[in-house]
């Protein structure tokens, strides 16, 4: 069980990569706490009362280490007391040590950990030391290992992620995938462009790339728990400075949702954009990822029976998700314009797709969509990204 205090995040040093504290006498307690951290793959300082040091002067514990402060320890200078405590990006609270803490510098990021389930009195402990979060083994072991795993990656602020979905086949939606994934690390942004359609053909072939080294979606099905975010963008094909997840030519055409999400959530982790190109039919794994999506364009052709195509499609996607849009894309039909397409499917409108010539001799190529820097295609991407961007960081979401 886990409960919230308050709904600020702990603090992760800017994004750099901490040690979390664990302050405990409780010997059961600990071991407890250090497996964690090791199913996290991080490394605690560990005290039995708040630490009167910086973490390089104090007692740090290993697994193997008695609960004892040196005398040096207990003769730090005020000057340097509490550090340790202060910077420490999460900090784990035993129960049995609450009192003890309570003059402790109030922060962000502290965790009390408890084990009696019908103890009421640990919510009045939890706020005399100003924890943001009250937990209780062993319900809430999994919520406890993704807190110290984002810790140990250094997690900050996750993905600006956007979902694109034709609203029929042939609407361009994989060419527009490709070309705001392809804009958005040619502007210097951690750029992640993910294949969500196994019968699209793979992005990695219109990006040139069907041979490059690295791991495609089958690679990821057995997925269960967290995936390292690090691991996972280390272990992707890299192209035209960006990281793609798509899918390989075997038999295998489903992944797990289970896996879907695990895999998405370590994208988004990471930082930066993730581009999501989205298949027309939704299923328990689209499901998953249509809910971590920030924002959804619907690629829409001009035409009258397109539009009405994309208004099922528009109904489907808006059960999950709630920031849809839509992006016109013509020769448009008489009596239609982008704007006209927007009202008919009741959108907001991102604008419409510009028509770049030479897009299919550049694919034919190895070219990808949007390379041009200064096309129109590429000029669309970008002001997208930066309407997008301003807008969730005047909203405190995700973003860069």
């Amino acid at each position: 069980m886990t409960g919230t205090i308050t709904h600020d995040p702990p603090p992760t040093a800017g994004g750099r990569q901490g040690a979390p504290l664990i302050v405990t006498e409780d010997t059961e307690l600990l071991d407890d706490l250090l497996r964690l951290c090791a199913a996290a793959g991080a490394t605690p300082e560990v005290h039995h009362s708040v630490p009167l040091t910086s973490p390089s002067a104090s007692s740090a514990f290993s697994a193997s280490s008695a609960l004892v402060e040196t005398a040096a320890s207990q003769a730090a200078t005020a000057a340097g007391r509490r550090t340790g405590w202060e910077t420490a990006p999460l900090v784990l609270v035993g129960d049995d040590v609450a009192r003890r803490v309570r003059g402790a510098v109030r922060r962000r990021g502290v965790v009390l950990v408890g084990r009696d389930q019908d103890d009421s009195g640990i919510w009045q402990r939890a706020v005399e030391i100003g924890a943001d979060h009250v937990l209780m083994l062993p319900d809430g072991e999994q919520w406890l290992v993704d807190r110290i795993a984002d810790v140990a990656e250094g997690v900050g602020r996750p993905a600006l992620t956007v979902g694109v979905i034709g609203g029929r086949g042939g609407a361009g939606a994989s060419t527009l995938a490709c070309a705001l994934a392809v804009t958005s690390a040619r502007e210097g942004l951690r750029s992640l462009l993910v294949d969500a359609d196994p019968m699209g053909g793979g992005l990695d072939v219109l990006l040139g790339g069907e041979t490059a080294d690295g791991l495609r979606w089958p690679a990821f099905a057995a997925s269960r728990g967290r995936v390292g975010g690090g691991a996972l963008e280390e272990s992707l094909p890299e192209l035209h400075s960006l990281r793609v997840l798509s899918w390989d030519r075997g038999d295998c055409v489903a992944v797990p949702a289970q896996a879907v999400r695990a895999v998405l959530a370590a994208a988004r982790r990471r930082g930066g954009t993730v581009v999501v190109d989205l298949p027309r039919r939704i299923d328990d794994g689209v499901a998953e990822v249509l809910a971590q999506l920030d924002i959804g364009i619907l690629v829409v052709p001009a035409e009258l029976r397109a539009v009405a195509a994309a208004g099922r499609v528009a109904a489907a996607v808006g059960m999950v998700l709630r920031d849809l849009r839509v992006a016109v894309r013509g020769p448009y039909a008489g009596g239609l314009d982008d704007r006209e397409v927007a009202r008919l499917l009741d959108l907001p409108l991102v604008g419409e797709v510009p028509v770049e010539s030479g897009l299919l001799r550049a694919t034919e190529s190895k070219r990808p969509p949007g390379t041009p820097s200064r096309g129109p295609l590429a000029r669309f991407c970008r002001e997208f990204w930066e309407r997008a961007l301003v807008e969730t960081d005047g909203r405190g979401g995700s973003g860069s």
